[in-house]
């Protein structure tokens, strides 16, 4: 039960901290482009995690290192670019709802490709769940839903998550979640210092604009990212790989709070979609099969 109640507030916490996230990546964009952006997160969360390196690098087997690349690319290093290229053409709210893909795609990819076995009750709160998601953006947007192309770099992200969650969960459980953090960044954090310090990112930085858009981007990087990702990683080897993806259903449940700090009220369509979701969160954690 305590093991569970853990599971629950680590849930919890990563929601509060992904969906404030979409609103300091668009700080970040007001001055950087999409690529700096997503490059420059990268890389801060590299250097904030080079401390951790050297146990990472003697724990580390070879048949982790193709599963730590998958990880790094998948998990974290394409998304970036997909999230901040469709946060310029897209309402934030949209992105939510379809970032809320993520625990059926982690059930498809995992039953088809990774020979999971969840139960009907975890199935039932998928559905659930993403019903509740579903129901709450859309309440949230109101008239003001736009649908074009860019979906589809949001879609295509969370299928790489679902990707690298089942393979977090079926080939890195035998080493800690901060050294398999640490060195997926060491594969993504040098490609991106190369790219950053071949743009305009120094020019761009010499303003007061420059500055403030950095220093949301750095706490999008080292909060965001590097923090983030370590728990979310002990989260899969604590949980199953569909309850650790089910943070995407409580994300929107932030943008609500984020909605009620900006004036905006909250209906009755809104508590009643989040006690949906939060019936949802329950039932794929419940009776789900724990390694």
């Amino acid at each position: 039960m305590e093991k569970s109640i853990k599971n629950y507030v680590v849930l919890v916490f990563l929601a509060i901290v992904w969906g404030s996230s979409f609103i300091l990546m668009k700080r970040g964009l007001d001055v950087y482009s999409y690529t700096q952006v997503a490059a420059l997160r990268l890389f801060i969360a590299f250097l904030s995690l080079t401390p951790f390196l050297l146990k990472a690098v003697k724990v580390v087997r070879r048949k982790h290192i193709f599963a730590i690349a998958v990880m790094a690319f998948f998990g974290n290093g394409i998304p970036a670019f997909l999230f901040t290229k469709a946060q310029t053409q897209l309402d934030s709210s949209l992105v939510g709802i379809l970032n809320s893909l993520v625990p059926l795609f982690t059930l498809l990819l995992g039953v088809y490709f990774f020979r999971t076995k969840p139960s009907k009750i975890n199935i039932v709160g998928i559905i659930i769940g993403l019903c509740g998601a579903i129901v709450l953006t859309y309440s949230t947007m109101g008239d003001g839903l736009e649908i074009n192309n860019y979906i589809f770099l949001v879609i295509l992200a969370t299928v790489m998550y679902a990707i690298s969650i089942n393979v977090i969960k079926k080939y890195l459980q035998d080493i800690d979640a901060l050294s398999v953090t640490a060195l997926a960044f060491l594969i993504l954090g040098p490609l991106s210092a190369i790219y950053i310090f071949n743009t305009d990112f120094l020019s761009l930085s010499n303003s007061a604009e420059g500055i403030e858009a950095l220093l949301y981007i750095v706490l999008l990087a080292v909060v965001g990212t590097s923090l983030a990702v370590v728990m979310f990683n002990q989260l899969i080897s604590r949980s199953s790989a569909i309850f650790a993806s089910s943070v995407t259903y409580l994300i929107p449940i932030i943008a609500i709070f984020w909605g009620i700090f900006d004036g905006e009220k909250v209906t009755l369509t809104h508590l009643l979609s989040v006690v949906i979701i939060l019936g949802g969160v329950y039932l794929v954690n419940k009776k789900s099969p724990t390694k």
